[in-house]
């Protein structure tokens, strides 16, 4: 192991996607999109333990959210690929231990391994002594993922492209309760969906804003899961509620920490609420 290297918590937030506007398909079966990412304080951590011999080891996982990824082999796992692809980018001839907490649900539309990858990125770049840019670094993560840019770049935001060109936004300071109704919702199978609605308009930011956008996501998550229905239906009942990414996680937004609060009480117990804050930018920014 290389001295010198402090066991030290790295945050990973989570995000949610305030609207979700798909707008065309392009030749490689990726799609266009438009979006508006708000970063939460939600947020997985993970900690880096530097080696001197160039190894990448996945340590196991821990947390709420740890058992989800029981069978989430070492070389299929993000941090570990984005690790290994900074190594290839750079010439780093060191490696990495790497330790996630994970309390972002997997499979819930929430960017958690995303957001993981990004962090691996921008922390093995500092302790590394890499030196790449912010923009270097998220042209390795658009490899990896189409949100792996947006967690990079550390901001909440206008997305567009397949997700990896990010607009700074000043989005109102606001809480939100979100829910994981106990099912995982596989991207893939949203995205190749017959009846996805591929042809949304493209909107200025100004049109975006004052209409609230949707989520072209939803209608095809909802007849597909009605356990995702269902707790669309019970939290419409309080506030608007709407799906995030392609799911399985939806949220509201409550003017008040306390207005989230009395309502999350009443969730039922069969799913899992979390009452989170809207960051203007991550956490990770302020700790590099």
């Amino acid at each position: 192991m290389i001295a010198a290297n402090p066991k030290r918590w790295w945050p990973a937030p989570a995000k949610l996607n305030l609207c979700l506007h798909v707008t065309g398909r392009r030749a490689d079966g990726y799609h266009e999109l438009q979006t508006i990412f708000q970063l939460i304080s939600l947020a997985d951590q993970l900690s880096f333990d530097l080696r001197d011999d160039g190894r990448i080891v996945r340590l196991d996982y821990e947390g709420a959210a740890a058992g989800a990824l029981s069978t989430v082999g070492e070389d299929q796992d993000l941090c570990v690929r984005a690790a290994r692809a900074l190594q290839l980018r750079t010439g780093a001839k060191a490696g990495a231990a790497i330790r996630i907490r994970k309390h972002i649900p997997v499979g819930g539309g929430l960017g958690g391994g995303s957001s993981d990858a990004a962090t691996t990125l921008l922390v093995l770049n500092a302790l590394w002594g890499a030196g790449l840019s912010t923009d270097d670094l998220a042209e390795i993560g658009i490899a990896l993922g189409a949100d792996v840019p947006v967690f990079v770049r550390g901001y909440s935001g206008l997305g567009e492209g397949v997700g990896e060109r990010l607009t700074p936004l000043e989005l109102p300071d606001s809480w939100f309760l979100v829910i994981h109704p106990g099912v995982s919702v596989p991207t893939r199978d949203v995205f190749q969906a017959p009846e996805l609605t591929r042809n949304s308009p493209v909107l200025t930011i100004a049109a975006l804003l004052a209409s609230g956008g949707r989520n072209d996501c939803e209608p095809v998550v909802r007849t597909r899961y009605p356990e995702v229905a269902a707790a669309l239906d019970w939290l419409g009942r309080f506030a608007s509620a709407r799906l995030t990414g392609t799911g399985s996680c939806l949220f509201a937004r409550f003017a008040s920490a306390a207005e989230a609060e009395r309502v999350a009480a009443r969730v039922p117990d069969v799913w899992r609420a979390y009452v989170v804050q809207g960051l203007a930018e991550s956490p990770l920014r302020q700790s590099l």
